[in-house]
């Protein structure tokens, strides 16, 4: 959900907030007609009670806004893309882009939730931080605000979510709610920048705690009908605490604006994905390599099933740990880890939960017997990942172009089959000490050339980069997506 940049609007509440004040008159009418009729010193009372009632309303709202904005942040990308008017099928044209999302400050010390999609393919990262309490109602020129660089300090793409770093200390950090307290009809406010507004807020109620939009992908979502528009990707849901019930993530629209049915993170998979990013980078999830999906009545009735719900399981790799210890397709699991297992989400969560280098122990409904099959586990990680962990900086750095980068070998061709050409510099990562030029390449992009000059070694890239001066244009072929494109810049 990116947007164009927009001039900061006041804090206001909408959506959802002219009709819960409606809903209290209407509540105090009911009432009152359901009573004797006052007299004149009781009407007079109870009309004093009513506006103090709303006082105290609109003072909640008030308290609540100013609490919560401290803690959310505009974060403003820059990156590039393809040109959507593009006639050539071989090779895609890219230019530089700017987007605007949100995120919210998790801690003090500088940490920032956000979505993945929002940082993906960022070359340049900065998040505005609001401004103190008794400013950000007011119209504020651009130059008050106080913009700092951000580093990604990791992804999870599953999820969609990411954490960033900025260099501050003494933030305003949200507080993450319990999971266990969230409801049905639980009135939630979305914060963050819709259309480039920063400082927005939005009043609803949570329409459903967990909502799966396909049954059979793990993510699980809150549904909410607080207006939800682009540009609020990546900042927080909160309850009437202020608390961070989740981060606000997709709408499902036709018109491509809000329609009532937004979805966001639930806190529970923020809290995790959070914790393991900051610890590790990365999160950490166990793999047997296999494929489950959802068991529905009409796919039970088809394959002969003994239950027509839970989880079944739709392939096993061969030559995996799952195929040695005896797991095969049509398997039901039944408990992971003794957890009992419902749902995809259910699999899922057991997987990422389960203990590094132990065994799996499966409980599985097979013929209508249960069996109990222990599996060994292995621990799922990219490729590029791998090949980053095994890069350095004297071998890997090519410090002109700011990358860690490797040439294809016979090893690598295996790992990443599908590649357009055989030989080439795969790009591991960004250096993110060094300030090189403002290129634009992005991990997994395949250096092929470099002004029409074939590149197949780390070497050949760094001596063909050693020619140029400062001032020379600059082209290099990359393989990206499977496409070939031109990224091109002036050498710094």
């Amino acid at each position: 959900m990116r947007s164009q940049p927009h001039r900061n609007s006041p804090i206001r509440l909408s959506g959802a907030t002219g009709l819960f004040i409606t809903l209290l008159f209407a509540t105090a009418i009911a009432q009152q007609k359901d009573r004797p009729a006052p007299s004149s010193q009781d009407r007079s009372i109870e009309l004093a009670r009513m506006p103090d009632s709303l006082v105290q309303l609109n003072g909640a709202f008030v308290n609540l806004a100013e609490k919560v904005s401290q803690g959310v942040v505009q974060i403003l990308v820059t990156s590039y893309g393809p040109l959507e008017e593009n006639n050539s099928a071989e090779t895609a044209l890219i230019a530089r882009q700017r987007a605007i999302g949100s995120g919210v400050i998790v801690d003090p010390s500088g940490y920032v939730m956000t979505n993945a999609h929002v940082v993906e393919g960022a070359r340049r990262i900065r998040v505005v931080l609001p401004l103190p309490p008794n400013e950000n109602a007011l119209l504020e020129p651009e130059g008050k605000h106080r913009i700092l660089e951000a580093k990604v300090i990791g992804t999870h793409q599953e999820s969609d979510l990411a954490l960033l770093k900025v260099n501050a200390e003494g933030l305003s950090a949200l507080s993450l709610a319990n999971p266990r307290m969230l409801r049905q009809g639980q009135l939630v406010f979305a914060v963050g920048s819709p259309i480039g507004l920063q400082d927005s807020i939005t009043m609803g109620v949570i329409s459903s705690v967990a909502r799966q939009p396909d049954p059979n992908k793990a993510m699980v979502y809150i549904q909410t009908d607080a207006a939800i528009n682009p540009g609020n990707s990546g900042g927080p849901l909160v309850d009437v605490e202020g608390n961070v019930v989740g981060i606000n993530t997709f709408i499902l629209s036709g018109s491509g604006g809000n329609e009532g049915i937004g979805f966001a993170v639930p806190v529970r998979v923020l809290r995790f994905v959070y914790e393991s990013l900051r610890k590790y980078g990365h999160v950490h999830r166990s793999e047997i390599e296999i494929s489950a999906q959802t068991v529905t009545p009409s796919l039970a009735a088809g394959l002969g099933l003994k239950r027509t719900w839970g989880v079944v399981i739709s392939d096993v790799k061969p030559g995996g740990p799952a195929e040695a210890a005896g797991l095969k397709i049509g398997d039901v699991i039944l408990k992971a880890d003794e957890r009992p297992i419902d749902t995809v989400p259910a699999f899922t969560a057991a997987l990422y939960l389960h203990p590094v280098d132990q065994v799996m122990k499966l409980e599985v409904l097979r013929d209508g017997e249960e069996k109990t099959i222990n599996v060994p586990v292995l621990q799922e990680r990219n490729h590029m990942d791998q090949m980053l962990d095994a890069a350095n900086p004297e071998n890997n750095l090519v410090a002109s172009l700011d990358i860690l980068a490797v040439g294809i070998d016979e090893h690598i061709r295996s790992v990443l089959p599908g590649l357009r050409k055989s030989s080439g510099v795969i790009v591991l990562g960004r250096a993110a000490d060094l300030l090189g030029p403002d290129i634009g390449l992005v991990t997994g992009d395949v250096i092929h050339a470099i002004n029409n000059r074939p590149v197949d070694t780390v070497d050949n890239l760094r001596s063909a980069m050693s020619q140029l001066k400062s001032g020379d244009s600059v082209v290099l072929q990359v393989e990206r997506g499977g496409k070939f494109q031109f990224v091109s810049f002036e050498l710094d």
